[in-house]
């Protein structure tokens, strides 16, 4: 067998990536422990049906790498990780495959702590909480994802300021792409400002319900960066920010929830050619984190929401830096959590 993973380009000098086979609930998941100086390594578990294991390893690194930037720009004391299982989350699950989880992540010792992601719920995660005390995002007020729409939302309030030098949403096209729990809060919020939205999803039922909700314009998946839009908001998967849609997108700005939008670190130099404004997404997506580490540290949940609004604070200094350093705002978000995690 080739050995792949210190080889692959994403590996970033992980400090621990751990394959979990249970063959008895049929678990097959990876975790990526990227950066754990801050504390221990937090980032959610997802359950994808994924093409091939190579392609689940590269998930797992470039998400587990991602939430400690992530982590650390959002002034959060803890590190990076990822977990990823490989199935279908719609036909796979059951409460032995989350237990069989628990029961890894209790190996570990607390080096890394889970909570949901894409593909798994609250209810997945109270699963594995039968096993272990290392994970949160549970319970009734465990869904991370309204603090991770509002993040998206004062975040592009930012760009929308510095970029279209207004205060006001009212009248602004947004091509929003994923309607998932995510992107459809994000989507009422902007509507809510008086947002004129465009949406493309694989889900005819969401769809439907932004378009009689929200008044929406349904527009087919691929049609989504040929929108003429004031904002592009990909909240779907990542990687949607590549050399094939580059040269479609007509927004001014991209304010999404996505993880890892950026294909290659490249793109982030051509956008800020083509005059886009890119609000880094471990920058503006990290409400959903933030809410989880509260819960998980018992720290006030009163003071979650004030956290989640000094996004919109910490990507006006991105931009701000970036402008007068001719930088990409991607490159100078990775500087400001580099300078937090790295030890001296």
């Amino acid at each position: 067998m080739t050995a792949f993973v210190f080889n692959e380009p994403n590996f970033d000098a992980h400090e621990q990536v751990v394959f979990v086979s249970e063959p008895k609930s049929g678990l097959k998941a990876i975790i990526a422990v990227h950066n754990t100086h801050l504390g221990p390594a937090m980032g959610g578990c997802r359950m994808w049906n994924y093409a091939s294991e190579a392609e689940a390893v590269t998930d797992v690194l470039r998400l587990s790498r991602g939430m400690t930037y992530k982590n650390a720009v959002a002034g959060l004391p803890i590190g990076g990780g990822k977990s990823v299982i490989i199935g279908n989350p719609k036909t796979d699950k059951t409460p032995a495959l989350f237990e069989a989880l628990g029961e890894a992540l209790e190996r570990l010792g607390g080096r890394y702590v889970t909570a949901e992601d894409v593909g798994t719920s609250p209810a997945d995660m109270a699963h594995v909480a039968q096993k272990t005390s290392f994970v949160a995002g549970l319970g009734a007020s465990g869904d991370p994802s309204p603090f991770t729409a509002l993040g998206c939302f004062v975040g592009a309030q930012a760009a929308v300021k510095h970029q279209l030098k207004r205060d006001s949403m009212e009248g602004l096209i947004v091509a929003l792409q994923g309607l998932g729990h995510v992107g459809y809060d994000y989507a009422r919020r902007l509507h809510a400002a008086g947002a004129k939205l465009v949406v493309a999803d694989i889900d005819q039922a969401a769809l439907e319900r932004a378009r009689r909700e929200l008044g929406a314009e349904v527009v087919p998946v691929d049609s989504i960066y040929d929108v003429q839009a004031d904002i592009y908001a990909p909240c779907a998967l990542g990687a949607t920010l590549n050399p094939n849609t580059l040269s479609r997108l007509k927004a001014k700005i991209v304010a999404g929830a996505a993880n890892n939008q950026l294909a290659t670190a490249d793109i982030g130099e051509a956008l800020r050619q083509k005059g886009i404004l890119y609000a880094p997404d471990f920058v503006i997506n990290a409400g959903g984190i933030i809410k989880v580490c509260y819960e998980y540290l018992s720290k006030p949940e009163a003071d979650v929401e004030a956290h989640v609004r000094q996004i919109g604070d910490t990507l006006a200094e991105v931009f701000a830096r970036a402008e007068r350093e001719g930088l990409p705002t991607s490159v100078v978000a990775d500087r400001v959590a580099e300078q937090r995690f790295k030890p001296a």
